[in-house]
């Protein structure tokens, strides 16, 4: 029987084209796979808990990947962050791993995720803040988002707040455990805890949110939205930049 090797990777999605293999092979996934094969000689696929976005960023993102014999014996979970850490990109990193059972599966075992996204709202965007938060220069209102963010809590139908990845989804229905707005100096950030999120979720409702920050958009037309559950609405979508995989919860 294979060996099932769970592991927990954080990563800096600038350069990359998110998280699934693709054929310019610039993907998370791809840059784990490689690394497995250089140090097995084996071509392994690598299993995700779950698929960002171009651009997003993740700090325990959860992978696991299955291991012919006799490689179970031959390395500790230990050194297998050491060589995989060897042969990947300084912006992609093994945090740490571990031999899990069969039974076990990075994405259908997953209870739930939370993202974060960050909001630089200032005039002026600071260097390092590049491409790891959303610039806006327009001064925000804190309290009107906060009331926004509240309507997106429980369990809806979210095709409203989806994109379409070149098929429909065939369950858009999604329970919002938390969403907190907080603000720290020039830093907003968006919590969202669920138990889980369609494709573009998390950047449709942080547009949204925005918006009735602005005061282009009332809480009653977010209430409206969720709702719905009508897609094809005219929505704003955040830049992928600003969003981080925080968690995954099992």
């Amino acid at each position: 029987m294979p060996s099932r090797l769970k592991f927990i990777v954080a990563y800096d999605g600038a350069g990359f084209g998110g998280w699934q293999s693709q054929s310019h092979r610039n993907t998370i996934q791809d840059h784990l796979e490689r690394a497995f094969e250089r140090a097995t000689k084996k071509s392994l696929r690598v299993h995700g808990a779950g698929r960002t976005d171009a651009g997003v960023h993740a700090l325990a993102q959860c992978a696991h990947v299955d291991l012919a014999p006799p490689w179970r014996s031959r390395l500790t979970p230990a050194q297998w962050v050491a060589a995989l850490n060897a042969n990947l990109p300084p912006a992609i990193r093994v945090m740490r791993c571990a031999y899990v059972p069969q039974s076990f599966h990075a994405r259908y075992s997953a209870k739930g995720k939370v993202y974060r996204y960050r909001i630089w709202s200032a005039r002026i965007l600071p260097p390092f803040e590049f491409q790891r938060a959303w610039h806006i220069a327009t001064p925000l209102n804190l309290s009107s988002m906060k009331t926004a963010a509240r309507e997106f809590v429980g369990k809806h139908d979210f095709a409203s707040f989806a994109a379409n990845r070149g098929k429909r989804e065939e369950n858009t229905i999604r329970t919002i455990r938390s969403v907190c707005v907080r603000r720290k100096g020039s830093c907003v950030t968006i919590d969202f805890e669920a138990d889980g999120f369609l494709y573009k979720m998390v950047r449709l409702m942080v547009g949204a949110i925005v918006q009735c920050g602005y005061g282009k958009l009332d809480t009653d037309e977010i209430a409206r939205r969720v709702n719905s559950a009508q897609p094809g609405e005219t929505r704003h979508a955040a830049p992928g930049g600003g969003l981080f995989l925080m968690r995954v919860r099992y």
